[in-house]
């Protein structure tokens, strides 16, 4: 009885930490689904949602287990999912005890992602990147630098707050800190002789803030007829998207008031 409930346990990790890494709906079912069937629990039953998971789990002809988990995404780590999809293959191979299976899962919660000072210099490099392919020049690219490394450190400083902002309000003052730093950037190099291209510096610093993950899983879920957690996910990125557009609009405004400003 308490080997199964175990199991049980197991099943509801392992769906929890998919689904806090931005995870699919399919595949943290699925998983919950195969290391159940693979420690002998044949009567398993998941549900799965974005922000939570059902799981049941028949002992015996009376004594029913179930199990239910808040999980709200943390953040986005695909290192930590690819871990548990390899877990779950070797425990359909049968090569881990219960008690195993939870020492690597515990290993791979416990896993870090890359340093934010890292993560602040890939944003700004792909800030530069993205603001040359959509079709600026290179000192488009090279003013659109210091904006991608202002949203990477804003956005990492955000992240260690105690209290978490609403997801719309974040994505707007990110939004907002990108643009500003934009109009900085592309007003200094016009004082001395240099034109830049306000647009392509924006787009390229807003990049990193879009929504294409999420967007990205809800049509998944949508394909694989999850279309309530679809509907979800695709709210989601609009909100997203609405957040970056007004942090933006805002900027943009308030600097057009601003006597001999032109944008």
């Amino acid at each position: 009885m308490d080997e199964k409930r175990r199991v049980l346990e197991l099943c509801v990790d392992a769906g929890e930490t998919l689904l806090a890494n931005g995870a699919e709906i399919y595949r943290a079912q699925q998983t919950m689904e195969l290391i159940a069937r693979s420690y002998g629990a044949g009567d398993f039953n998941a549900y799965v949602l974005t922000n939570g998971l059902f799981a049941s789990m028949r002992i015996g002809d009376v004594e029913e287990h179930a199990a239910v988990r808040n999980t709200p995404r943390v953040s986005m780590n695909l290192g930590r999912i690819s871990a548990v999809n390899a877990l779950s293959r070797e425990i359909v191979a049968g090569s881990l005890s219960v008690e195993e299976a939870f020492l690597r899962l515990a290993e791979i919660r416990a896993m870090r992602g890359y340093p934010g000072w890292l993560m602040a210099i890939a944003t700004a490099v792909s800030a530069a990147s993205f603001g040359y392919l959509m079709g600026g020049t290179i000192l488009d690219a090279m003013a659109a630098l210091p904006a991608g490394l202002a949203v990477g450190l804003f956005v990492l400083r955000l992240a260690r707050t105690r209290a978490p902002l609403n997801k719309l309000v974040s994505n707007m003052l990110s939004a907002g800190v990108v643009a500003l730093v934009s109009l900085l950037c592309v007003w200094m190099l016009g004082l001395v002789g240099l034109r830049c291209d306000l647009d392509m510096v924006i787009i390229g610093g807003i990049v990193s803030l879009m929504p294409g993950i999420a967007l990205t899983n809800g049509i998944r879920d949508v394909a694989n007829c999850d279309y309530l957690s679809g509907t979800i996910r695709a709210i989601d990125a609009v909100l997203i998207a609405a957040g970056i557009a007004l942090g933006v609009g805002i900027v943009l405004r308030l600097a057009a008031l601003l006597p001999g400003v032109r944008i």
